[in-house]
């Protein structure tokens, strides 16, 4: 017996396994865009739009009133920059949000066009061939005729008018209820729609913010807003040239019960032309009831207190006279906080931090405070400084540097037409009244009209994808060995609610009813009973 001995696979080195080789750039590329463009990463990314959109809900913006955001930052000192650092008090505009908005409109056009595109390809096609085995379908009814099987066949058409129907030998396929896919297409190329016109909005349209004190005007130039954000392709230098005037303001609150100090109603009475030269109109301008003149539509915010000052120099000459607006603290009180700067005296200037009560009365610990929003009783308080305004260099009208200035002391409590004169002959300051001011927002947004097309388009492909049901039938029709045709008829539903047969039901009975009329069959023989099986699947 011979044997046969082999050398150690020990003795000569194996050869490495190949390392398995990576996806490369372009297999990366194609697994990027895969994932980001599938229905699961698009109700992500909506969900995460709608997750930002939180902070610009309770957090003051800079797009809708920059006083809230002082106000915000003077109550938070420590917080407010924090949240700044992460553009909370700009959540719309910030990078952030501008990623998660991009993202998402590229999710849904690299999901929803494929799919519109796949949809319109399979409207044109024909309907499924007939299955072999009808048998197992949710819905199958059979009975007996004795009309012919082309006859059968013709009459099913007739019952399945409404569906898209193909002939195929012995049987006929008829689907409907393309319209649900049409519909659901339809909801989310309206959802791209709606992001693509905001979007425009953004980029063409523009927003700004601006105060206006009863008595005066506003002309619709970038140096009349107080604050102003337009879009990256804005021209600043053509805005429609219309100007306002604000007549008069007043508001109304709540006197009595559980909602007392609460406001009404804010009514502005405004003059407006919309070229200079134009006609001159009226319009009463309240709260969700904008101003639309020049393509712009001009809304009313809030509104404030400005107490007038009128200031006078050492030598008893007038270097101030006007109203000022006052920041009001909260909404309920509407104890408000001011500066009055008076740069022109003819000597050092001068400067004041006041405190402005509309409804002024002595609280249980004999402080004094207001303890209602209207101006039921106004009074103010003062603190003069004398010396270097600091005017050369920015800064905001709400606030007065004091570094450097000299501190001339505490008014008295002012009542309107009181007269505080300043120490070391400094000067004096009367409190001669009370304005009231309106806080104003104006918005120029041509993709307004797309997007509410938009909008209502989703809508309706909403409510299409909801109510219509699409469904197949079937219906065969064979000569049994007896002679008589055996008529076969399956249904498949492709919704929620494809357990209900009731419609395949009703196909079968209409469909039984007109084969038993027809001449073919022997009136005398009753027809055989029709038999359903079925089960939802």
């Amino acid at each position: 017996m011979s044997t046969t001995t082999s050398e150690n696979s020990h003795d000569e080195p194996e050869s490495p396994a190949p390392k398995p080789k990576g996806l490369g750039a372009l297999g990366w590329a194609r697994w990027i865009w895969r994932t980001l463009t599938s229905m699961r990463t698009a109700l992500i990314l909506l969900f995460l739009l709608a997750l930002g959109a939180i902070p610009g809900s309770f957090l003051p913006q800079n797009v809708v009133s920059v006083d809230e955001v002082a106000t915000y930052f003077r109550e938070n000192p420590e917080l407010a920059p924090w949240l700044d650092r992460f553009y909370l008090f700009d959540v719309f505009s910030s990078p952030w949000y501008g990623a998660i908005y991009l993202l998402l409109f590229v999710s849904l056009a690299g999901c929803v066009i494929p799919r519109a595109i796949t949809h319109a390809k399979a409207v044109r096609a024909r309907p499924v061939k007939t299955p072999r085995n009808l048998g197992r379908m949710p819905y199958v009814a059979r009975f007996g005729t004795d009309a012919t099987p082309d006859t059968a066949l013709e009459r099913a058409r007739e019952v399945l008018k409404g569906y898209r129907i193909e002939r195929y030998e012995d049987s006929v396929s008829a689907e409907t209820g393309y319209l649900r896919e049409v519909g659901n297409v339809l909801f989310h190329l309206a959802l791209l729609g709606l992001l693509l016109a905001l979007a425009a909005g953004a980029f063409f349209g523009y927003r700004g913010n601006l105060l206006l004190v009863e008595g005066d005007g506003f002309a619709n130039t970038l140096p009349s807003y107080d604050a102003i954000y337009p879009g990256h392709w804005t021209d600043t230098d053509e805005f429609a040239p219309f100007t306002i005037h604000m007549e008069d303001f007043e508001a109304v609150f709540i006197e009595e019960g559980s909602l007392r100090g609460q406001a009404d109603s804010y009514v502005a009475d405004l003059r407006y032309t919309e070229e200079p030269g134009g006609e001159e109109r009226t319009h009463r301008l309240q709260v969700n009831h904008p101003l639309s003149v020049g393509g712009v539509q001009v809304y009313l915010l809030g509104h404030g207190y400005a107490p007038e000052f009128e200031v006078r120099n050492a030598d008893d000459e007038v270097v101030f006279d006007q109203a000022v607006p006052f920041l009001y603290r909260d909404t309920m009180s509407f104890t408000s906080d001011g500066v009055v700067k008076v740069p022109d005296t003819g000597g050092e200037e001068l400067g004041f931090v006041g405190v402005f009560l509309p409804s002024a009365m002595e609280d249980s610990e004999g402080e004094l405070v207001s303890d209602f929003p209207g101006a039921r009783n106004p009074m103010v308080t003062l603190e003069a400084y004398r010396g270097d305004l600091g005017m050369v260099d920015p800064q905001s009208v709400y606030q007065l540097k004091t570094q450097g200035m000299e501190g001339l002391g505490e008014s008295p409590v002012m009542a309107v037409g009181d007269t505080w004169e300043l120490p070391e002959e400094a000067g004096s300051i009367t409190f001669t009244g009370v304005k009231e001011y309106a806080t104003l927002q104006t918005n120029r947004d041509g993709a307004r009209l797309p997007a509410l097309a938009a909008a209502t388009l989703a809508v309706v492909g909403l409510l299409v994808t909801l109510f219509v049901r699409p469904r197949r039938v079937w219906v065969r029709a064979t000569e049994g060995e007896d002679g008589r045709t055996r008529v076969e008829l399956a249904g498949l539903g492709k919704t929620e609610a494809a357990g209900d047969n009731t419609e395949f039901h009703e196909l079968t009975s209409r469909l039984a009813a007109r084969l038993r009329s027809e001449p073919d069959d022997d009136p005398n023989t009753p027809p055989e009973k029709s038999t359903t099986q079925g089960s939802d699947r």
